[in-house]
């Protein structure tokens, strides 16, 4: 049936928690309750990338694109989209807020300089339908491979295309393949790991959300090429939308003869089943989730032997994250030279980042490898909030480094970033400006490696914990030039000895913030200073008494009331009883606290 127009609401998790799900059911009431219900179809996507701006909705064959659509929009949209052929000006998206001028899709500079691959279907398709999948060639690289390709050949597509593991090593997908494609096992498995932990990342939840059969169609050829019969899908049991949509996909998959016994009447039989995490971050490493499979404790073991040639229940196993897998079917369908193409010499294809943080335009974002940071971050993402000075980004979540404002222009790739002491890692991209502290952004991340470390080796266990103890007592105006020295000898320790890559990576903040950031540090050991006012026991809070009008707002906010004054006379604050909450400087609408 053919519709005069066609509504795509995001549908992912930011845009479903800004009550995208209730501007869906608006939509398609008001289609009914307006009579124009034959002429339009409602079609709730994956996430569009754009998170800032959403919920978005979009319309086609317009190209009408929504923004910050909210429930009580739908009435409107339908009534001048659908009813009288007209845009709703009021909610497209502006470049500029100052002015009335709207931009269409194809201008907005978030998307220009975009690559979709792995994002290919988010935001076009219904995630929950194999016909819409199916309609964009999906399961289409699974048919080549059952009917025209021998195994050889898609190891060898794979070389060619250059594809690397997304997860964050980087190994090439061709070579793990090959690895467990070789030895004669009587059961071999597939998986996925879609265990994403690292703080501000949820490019894999979003694509699994988006595009699940994408992820299904990949392992199933990856099981017909090294004779793998049975997969596992390693998801968080905090990501309920993905889980739910995956599930759909699965079932879907095999009422359509795409997964189960004899698929597409090949012969060949595969399955996959969904394996809930429990939230552990070191569940990420490889040979840790696949403990966790098994029904262990998740805790990594030592390699070799790799799981490629002895993983899950000892047998072969080739595991690689969703972004990886998402490149799969393209590859097959467009050819491993097409893929090649693009990106840089060591690092084909594209990178999918969460951009977050201090940035005008947070969202999911896929480039071309190769791309600069100063294009990520001031091009796509729209430059720092606030007009506020570039500090640095963090790559690779907590096993990452601070990249600076002198390597913005640094193509991004495994080499390059890696050089500078930081890593790809699964991809996300945290943006500070000049009022984070890196001191503290590093105590942050260590903090985070100390809980979720499973303390199976002791250079993870103890290094954390005292590195850990050294950077609180660099934030509390207790730390010494040694400790700078200290943290240096904790971290090399930790790299070469820690069992697996939480604990090897967990000094990258640190370290890279040392090397980069050395002024900083010695801010806070020899004068006891953070200038950026975010360590709380190095903050002094002050009232300038000529602006201070004595309103008693920051009093009545005070929280342990250590500000006193007469009404229209200077406060002052007792700075014994303070404790550093910043409710007051917060507070004051003259300017006449400050935080020293």
């Amino acid at each position: 049936m053919a519709y005069k127009n066609y509504i795509l609401v995001c549908g992912g998790t930011g845009c479903e928690s800004a009550k995208a799900d209730e501007i869906y059911k608006n939509l398609l009431h008001e289609a009914e309750a307006q009579g124009v219900k034959g002429d339009v179809q409602v079609v709730k996507t994956g996430c569009f990338g754009f998170c800032e701006k959403g919920p978005i909705v979009k319309v086609l064959p317009s190209e009408s694109f929504y923004v910050e659509v909210k429930p009580e929009d739908a009435k409107e949209i339908i009534a001048e989209q659908v009813v009288k052929g007209r845009e709703v000006k009021r909610l497209l998206y502006k470049k500029d807020q100052k002015t009335a001028d709207t931009v269409k899709v194809e201008d907005i500079e978030f998307y220009q300089k975009q690559f979709r691959i792995v994002l290919r279907n988010c935001g076009v398709i219904n995630p929950e339908s194999i016909d819409e999948y199916v309609a964009r060639d999906g399961y289409a690289a699974l048919e080549k491979v059952l009917f025209e390709m021998k195994p050889e050949d898609v190891i060898a597509e794979l070389k060619t295309a250059g594809l690397r593991g997304r997860g964050g090593a980087g190994f090439p997908t061709w070579r793990k393949w090959e690895f467990s494609r070789t030895p004669v096992a009587d059961q071999k498995y597939v998986v996925c790991n879609a265990d994403e932990g690292d703080p501000g990342a949820y490019m894999d939840r979003s694509t699994i959300e988006g595009d699940p059969h994408s992820v299904i169609e990949a392992m199933t050829i990856c099981g017909k090429t090294i004779g793998a019969t049975k997969g596992y899908v390693y998801i968080r049991a905090e990501y309920p939308l993905a889980i739910d949509r995956l599930k759909i996909a699965l079932q879907q998959a095999r009422d359509y003869g795409l997964l189960g016994k004899n698929i597409l009447g090949s012969g060949f039989d595969f399955d996959l089943e969904i394996r809930l995490g429990a939230g552990a971050f070191v569940c990420g490493e490889e040979t840790a989730l696949l403990q966790s499979v098994e029904g262990k404790r998740g805790m990594p073991v030592p390699r070799p032997p790799f799981p490629a040639v002895k993983g899950l229940w000892g047998k072969p196993t080739v595991i690689n994250n969703v972004e990886t897998w998402a490149n799969i079917p393209v590859i097959i369908n467009k050819g491993g030279a097409w893929f090649a193409k693009i990106g840089t010499e060591t690092s084909k294809g594209t990178k999918v980042f969460a951009l977050t943080g201090k940035i005008n335009n947070s969202g999911l974002v896929e480039v071309p490898m190769g791309t600069t940071l100063r294009e990520i971050i001031f091009d796509i993402g729209g430059g720092i909030k606030g007009g506020k000075k570039f500090k640095g980004a963090q790559t690779g979540g907590p096993s990452g480094g601070i990249i600076t404002s002198d390597f913005l222009d640094t193509p991004i790739d495994y080499e390059s970033l890696t050089s500078l002491g930081s890593m790809m890692g699964s991809g996300g991209l945290i943006v500070m400006d000049e009022d984070d502290c890196v001191v503290n952004i590093s105590k942050f991340y260590m903090e985070f490696c100390v809980d979720e470390s499973c303390g199976k080796c002791s250079p993870c266990r103890v290094g954390t914990n005292q590195m850990h103890a050294i950077l609180e007592k660099i934030t509390d105006g207790k730390g010494t030039r040694e400790d700078l020295a200290k943290l240096h000898k904790i971290g090399a320790a930790m790299k070469k000895a820690a069992l697996c890559g939480l604990g090897q990576t967990a000094p990258n903040p640190t370290l890279s913030t040392i090397k980069y950031f050395e002024k900083e540090y010695l801010e806070h050991i020899d004068e006891r200073k953070c200038v950026a006012g975010k360590c709380k026991k190095l903050v002094v809070f002050e009232v300038i008494p000529e602006k201070c009008i004595g309103c008693g707002l920051c009093a009545r906010r005070c929280p342990v009331n250590c500000i006193a004054g007469e009404k229209k006379q200077p406060h002052v604050i007792d700075k014994m009883k303070c404790i550093k909450c910043g409710e007051c400087y917060n507070a004051c609408k003259f300017g006449a606290i400050v935080k020293k």
